[in-house]
């Protein structure tokens, strides 16, 4: 019998300090930095973004959305044999334990389930998601739960106001399971390392010390330019494996970086912007977490249905990109 992996459940959690570009101005004019909500705004899309208090971690806010997901899957914890976490702000230095195994033991799933981190930046929960879809669809594993989840507040470097008014943290979570039913029809992934310094935390450690920064670095121009070939490239490949049109697609959910970027896609591939789910006014760019976190909230409202074909898709420091056509 052929199986395919079909999203069953999805849950989303935000910190509860929201902080708006209102807000972010006034703090970074006391620093001498400035800016204002319609710049911010102009550029981005973005008014507001929340923020993870002080000793708050990807996993803590990963559990939460996982909780949600499996709620809404009507799974318990002991249900899940697998956990792929998307993140690019792991625990833990180094990235181990992974921030996988700490949501696992947080979560209490005392069976044995495989747990692993992915690390392709706000392209994460796209790789994880095909990961989870090979795994389901080679008979490995039956109930995966598929998490991205960031703290990027704690690498941002406030006093660079074209990074820093960007970025907020969140996790999203969904619980992907085998099915008799088509679910996930298509998932392409890409990756060019040529560009990695377009967007990067240039720093290591060596002798237990920090070398060269531990800030986020972007080259915006260079990073809009990319993105918006490659999310067009790339979701038509995924079309294409799908057996599918663009207007085919009921809703269009990609990463919440940019809404220009975003609107550019839809507008490339015919879609009307209706189809768009936007949430990086309110969310700003939560990387790993952002495509999570919109089709959670597109789910909850009511607009995604099932039967609807969603075609999500991001891009992200690497340089990495993919895309991912699911029917809910």
């Amino acid at each position: 019998m052929t199986f395919f992996s079909k999203i069953i459940g999805t849950g989303s959690y935000l910190p509860p300090k929201a902080v708006s570009n209102h807000e972010l101005a006034e703090q970074l004019a006391a620093k001498g930095i400035e800016t204002s909500h319609d710049w911010i705004f102009s550029r981005s899309g973005i008014a507001s973004r929340h923020y993870a208090e002080p000793g708050v971690k990807a996993s803590d806010l990963g559990v939460e959305a996982a909780k949600r997901a499996l709620e809404a899957a009507h799974m318990t914890a002991s249900d899940i044999d697998m956990i792929i976490l998307a993140t690019s702000t792991p625990d833990f230095l180094g990235g181990f334990p992974s921030t996988a195994c700490v949501v696992q033991n947080k979560l209490g799933i005392l069976n044995g389930a495989a747990a692993m981190d992915v690390q392709a930046v706000c392209s994460g929960f796209m790789y994880a998601m095909a990961v989870a879809d090979s795994m389901i669809k080679s008979g490995a594993h039956k109930n995966v739960l598929v998490i991205g989840a960031e703290v990027f507040s704690r690498i941002l470097n406030f006093e660079d106001r074209t990074t820093c008014v960007l970025f907020g943290d969140g996790a999203g979570a969904v619980v992907m399971s085998r099915s008799e039913a088509p679910g996930v029809l298509a998932t392409k992934l890409h990756a060019d390392g040529s560009h990695q310094d377009i967007l990067c935390v240039p720093g290591n450690v060596e002798q237990g010390v920090l070398a060269g920064s531990a800030y986020l670095h972007m080259d915006g121009q260079a990073v809009f330019k990319l993105a918006v070939t490659v999310l067009e490239k790339v979701a038509n490949e995924a079309l294409e494996l799908a057996g599918l049109q663009a207007s085919d697609i009921d809703w269009l959910i990609p990463h919440q970086a940019n809404i220009r970027i975003m609107q550019s896609t839809a507008k490339k591939m015919r879609l009307p912007l209706e189809k768009l789910v936007v949430t990086v006014d309110q969310h700003g760019n939560t990387s790993a977490a952002s495509i999570p976190l919109a089709l959670d909230l597109a789910v909850r409202d009511g607009r995604v249905q099932p039967g609807h074909k969603v075609l999500l898709e991001g891009v992200g420091g690497g340089f990495t990109w993919g895309a991912a056509i699911v029917q809910m």
